[in-house]
C-alpha cells in the first residue's frame, strides 16, 4: 500500500542527520501529538495538551539547543551546511500534524539566526543566552518582535521603506537601550516567549536602514507585558498576543549585530521562514492525502471505492501531482538556502524574491486542491473528525504570515523586473 513516504524527497541533498532526525519526529507526531490535535483549537489560551509534546521535543529531546555551538551545550548546526535541508525534513514531520505547532517550532530559532549564523555570529550573545536554551529539560520559546498597530507588516518591506514606519524605539542612555512600543501578533508570545528580538528604530521616521535594530529583551525585565493569547480561526499551538515596552532597559550590547547589519541580516529571516512556509505547506497536504486515501477507499460509489471512479482518479491524481511539484520544489529552496557558495548569501534580496516566489505560488496551489478535495469529500471535507478542515483553516492563517501574499508578489515583481518605486 502506498504511503506518504512514496512522495519524492530529493535524495542527493540528504544529510546523515536526517534519516535520524526524521525518525524521532515521526515517532514523537504519532505518539504525541496526533491523539490531542483536535482538541488543540480549544486549548489556544492554556495550552495544556498543546505544552506537554512541545517540552519534550524542545527540552527533553533537546531541540532546542540545536543552533547554539557545541562548546556551549547546542548541537553546532548554526555552522553546518545542511541545516535548512534538516529544518525542512523537521518542519515537515510536524505539519503533518499541527503546522501551527510547525511555525511555533520555527520560531524559536528566529531570534537567534541573527546571533548564530557565520559570518555574523555574536559570541558575547550566544554565551549569554545559551544556559536559558541549553541548560534546561523545559520547553524555552523565542520571539521575533515585529508586526506592530501602526505599520503592520511594513516593517518587512526594508527595500523600500526602509524602517521609517516602526514605532517601536531604542533611545541610548549611557551603556543601556531604553525601548518603549507596542508589538502584536509574534508568535509565541501571549505568556510564552522567554527571549524576544524586538525591531527598533533608533530614529523614529528615518529612511535610513542604519537606524533599524534588533535588540534583545528577555520576558522578565521590568516595564516587558505579554498579554493573553488571542483566538484565532486554526494555528492554536502558534501562540500570539500583544506585547508592551515600557521603559525597557538592556545593555548596550544586547543588540544583535549593528547599524546597516541588523537590517541586512533581517534578510535571513525572511528567506529561510518562506521556505519553512513552503515545507508545512507540504507537511499539510501529505496528511491530507493520507485522510483522503482512507476516505476515498472506505466510500462507495455504485458498488465501488470511490477511488476507483473515472472522475474522482483526476482528482485524486491532481492532489498528488501537486504534492511532488511542491515538495520538490520545497527541498530545493531549502538546498539553495544551504549553498550560499552557489546560490548567494541567505539575506540576498535575490534568494529572498525567490523563496517569496514559491512559497506563495505552493500556498496558491494548496488552496485550490485542498478546497477541491473538501468539495469532494462532501459534508466529511468539514468534519473534524477527518481533520482536513482542521489543516485548511490552518495554512489559510499561513497564507498571511510575513506578509502575505501581496508582499510576496511586490519583492518578487521588484527583484525579477527591477522595478523602482513598489
Amino acid at each position: 500500500m502506498r504511503t506518504i513516504d512514496d512522495f519524492t524527497r530529493p535524495l542527493e541533498y540528504i544529510s546523515p542527520m536526517d534519516g535520524l532526525l526524521g525518525s524521532i519526529f515521526r515517532e514523537w507526531v504519532e505518539k504525541d501529538v496526533m491523539p490531542y490535535r483536535r482538541r488543540f483549537d480549544e486549548d489556544y489560551m492554556d495550552h495544556s495538551l498543546i505544552h506537554p509534546p512541545f517540552k519534550k521535543l524542545l527540552g527533553e529531546y533537546g531541540l532546542q539547543r540545536m543552533i547554539f555551538p557545541e562548546d556551549l551545550g547546542g548541537w553546532g548546526m548554526g555552522r553546518s551546511n545542511f541545516l535548512c535541508v534538516a529544518a525542512y525534513r523537521m518542519f515537515e514531520e510536524i505539519a503533518r500534524a499541527d503546522s501551527g505547532m510547525a511555525m511555533a517550532f520555527g520560531v524559536v530559532y528566529w531570534p537567534l539566526l541573527f546571533i548564530a549564523l557565520e559570518p555574523h555570529e555574536n559570541r558575547r550573545l550566544l554565551e549569554e543566552f545559551a544556559p536559558m536554551f541549553c541548560a534546561t529539560d523545559e520547553a524555552v520559546f523565542g520571539a521575533l518582535c515585529m508586526t506592530e498597530p501602526q505599520g503592520g507588516s511594513d516593517i518587512e518591506n526594508v527595500e523600500i521603506v526602509k524602517g521609517n514606519t516602526i514605532q517601536t524605539t531604542a533611545v541610548r542612555d549611557g551603556d543601556e537601550w531604553v525601548i518603549n512600543g507596542h508589538k502584536l501578533w509574534p508568535t509565541n508570545t501571549g505568556g510564552l516567549a522567554r527571549l524576544m528580538a524586538v525591531v527598533c528604530t533608533t530614529n523614529p521616521g528615518s529612511n535610513d536602514p542604519r537606524d533599524i535594530a534588533v535588540i534583545y529583551v528577555k520576558d522578565d525585565m521590568p516595564g516587558v507585558t505579554q498579554g493573553p493569547a488571542y483566538e484565532k480561526a486554526g494555528m492554536a499551538a502558534d501562540r500570539n498576543g500583544d506585547v508592551w515596552y515600557e521603559n525597557v532597559r538592556v545593555p548596550l550590547w544586547y543588540r544583535a549585530i549593528g547599524p546597516g547589519d541588523d537590517a541586512k541580516y533581517f534578510g535571513e529571516v525572511m528567506a529561510t521562514g518562506n521556505m519553512g512556509i513552503i515545507a508545512w505547506i507540504s507537511g499539510t497536504m501529505m496528511n491530507i492525502y493520507e485522510r483522503l486515501l482512507d476516505y476515498t477507499s472506505r466510500k462507495r460509489y455504485r458498488g465501488k471505492p470511490l477511488k476507483e471512479d473515472d472522475g474522482v482518479a483526476g482528482l485524486l491524481a491532481d492532489f498528488a501531482a501537486n504534492i511532488e511539484a511542491i515538495r520538490i520544489v520545497g527541498y530545493q529552496c531549502a538546498r539553495m538556502c544551504d549553498r550560499h557558495d552557489l546560490y548567494g548569501p541567505l539575506w540576498d534580496p535575490g534568494l529572498v524574491a525567490k523563496m517569496r516566489a514559491q512559497r506563495y505560488l505552493c500556498m496558491d496551489r494548496f488552496m485550490d486542491v485542498t478546497g477541491k478535495v473538501m468539495n469532494l469529500m462532501d459534508a466529511w471535507g468539514a468534519d473534524r473528525d477527518w481533520d482536513v478542515e482542521k489543516h485548511w483553516r490552518d495554512v489559510k492563517m499561513l497564507q498571511m504570515v510575513e506578509g502575505s501574499k501581496q508582499l510576496c508578489q511586490i519583492e518578487v515583481a521588484r527583484w525579477f523586473y527591477e522595478c523602482e518605486t513598489l
